[in-house]
C-alpha cells in the first residue's frame, strides 16, 4: 500500500513538472516571438522603399555609424545564409534614426532644449520611427495595414503609439509590423491604379 502511494504521489509531481514545463516553454515562446528580428526589418524596408546599398549605408552614417557593402550585405542576408551578422538594437536604432533624417531632413534642435532619453527598441519604437520617418498620419497607417489584408481600428493603432505605462498601452507585436512591412511594399513598390 505504502508503495501505491509513492508511485501515486510521484505521478503527481510528474505531471506537475509537465504542466510547468509546459507554461515555461509558453512563456519562452512568447518572449523569443515578442520582438520580430532586427535583420528582418531591414531587409523588408530595404525592399519597400526600394533602397540601394549605397542609400542604406549612406542612412547609417546619417547616423555616425560607418557600415561596409560586405557588412551590409551579410547584415541582409537570412539567418540560416552563410555569412549573416545580426543586427544588434543599437545599431537597428541608428539605421532608423539615420531612415528618419534621409527622408524628413535634420532635425533642428535649440541648445536649451534637452535631449530627449533613447527609448529600448522594441517593435512599438520600430513602428513609431517608421512612421516619423514616413511622415505617416493615423489614416496613412491603417490604410498601408490595410494593404495587407490586415484591419485594426484607429484605438488599437494608437495604443501601439502610448507611452509604456499608459493604461491604454498594448505591445506592438510581430504580426503587426509584418503586416504594415508588406503593405509598404505595395504602397511603394506596387501602386493602386
Amino acid at each position: 500500500m505504502l508503495a501505491l502511494l509513492t508511485i501515486f504521489e510521484l505521478m503527481k509531481v510528474v505531471y506537475g513538472l509537465q504542466k510547468a514545463y509546459k507554461v515555461i516553454k509558453k512563456h519562452n515562446d512568447t518572449i523569443k516571438s515578442k520582438f520580430m528580428i532586427n535583420n528582418d526589418v531591414l531587409r523588408r524596408v530595404r525592399y519597400a522603399l526600394d533602397l540601394n546599398d549605397q542609400t542604406m549605408i549612406d542612412i547609417f552614417a546619417l547616423n555616425d555609424v560607418s557600415v561596409s557593402r560586405d557588412e551590409l550585405l551579410n547584415l541582409l542576408k537570412k539567418d540560416n545564409q552563410e555569412g549573416y551578422i545580426e543586427l544588434d538594437n543599437q545599431r537597428m536604432d541608428a539605421f532608423l534614426k539615420g531612415l528618419i533624417t534621409h527622408r524628413r531632413g535634420k532635425l533642428e534642435t535649440q541648445p536649451e532644449q534637452p535631449k530627449k532619453p533613447d527609448l529600448p527598441l522594441t517593435n512599438n519604437s520600430i513602428l513609431k520611427k517608421l512612421r516619423i520617418a514616413l511622415d505617416f498620419k493615423e489614416e496613412d497607417m491603417l490604410n498601408t495595414l490595410k494593404l495587407a489584408d490586415f484591419e485594426i481600428s484607429k484605438g488599437e493603432l494608437s495604443a501601439f503609439f502610448r507611452l509604456k505605462g499608459h493604461k491604454n498601452y498594448r505591445d506592438c507585436g510581430d504580426q503587426i509590423i509584418r503586416n504594415f512591412l508588406q503593405g509598404l511594399t505595395i504602397h511603394f513598390r506596387k501602386p493602386i491604379e
